[in-house]
């Protein structure tokens, strides 16, 4: 199964938030697609199973990962000592991919991705192209030198000046490079997910 490349607004409205960014479209029907989709409509009450598939399912899609990934850091943070569900949050947040979109190097985390496959991003000054390397504090990101001058990142970096301002990531605009400081606690992290739904999903 490769990853989603279908409608966004679509799945952003099955999942009911706006998972892959702001979206005009999702603003103005913010109810689940289909002719059974509407808002005024008499719905059944979903499962608790079905709840938690569907938190599941928004994480899976808002960090633009494959099942078989996200089950396997899933398996990760359960073996280590603490909140699994802050756990797994804290590993999604510290992928190589995440970060470069949280740095405002991409616009997207799916631009985050095509640039980390196409050599374009460094890790403590060596070339990666694995989008989902897991970031240890203290890890420098920077952007290859001839990298510097394309356009999608310098005007993404022009654009998103405030994007950086997160607890766990510095970002240094002269060398053009950000440091992962730490993992960061769960107030912090931005992405309305309810963690414990995915542990009991997976806990079944």
């Amino acid at each position: 199964m490769a990853r989603y490349t279908g409608p966004r607004t679509k799945k952003a409205r099955a999942l009911g938030e706006a998972i892959f960014g702001a979206d005009k479209a999702f603003e103005r029907r913010k109810y689940a697609p289909g002719q059974h989709g509407g808002g005024n409509k008499r719905r059944r009450q979903k499962s608790d199973y079905a709840l938690q598939l569907m938190e599941k399912q928004k994480a899976k899609y808002t960090y633009g990962m494959l099942e078989r990934q996200f089950r396997n850091l899933f398996e990760k943070a359960s073996r280590k000592s603490g909140v699994t569900g802050e756990i797994l949050l804290q590993y999604l947040e510290g992928r190589l991919d995440n970060t470069v979109f949280r740095l405002g190097i991409a616009p997207t985390r799916r631009g985050a991705r095509q640039l980390v496959s196409h050599k374009h991003i460094m890790v403590n000054g060596v070339v990666t192209n694995v989008p989902s390397m897991l970031l240890r504090p203290g890890d420098v990101v920077s952007i290859r030198g001839k990298s510097r001058s394309l356009d999608v990142i310098d005007n993404s970096i022009k654009s998103k000046s405030d994007v950086r301002n997160w607890g766990w990531l510095e970002w240094n605009p002269e060398r053009m490079e950000g440091k992962f400081l730490a993992y960061p606690e769960r107030d912090k992290i931005p992405e309305k997910i309810n963690e414990q739904l995915i542990v009991e999903l997976y806990s079944k």
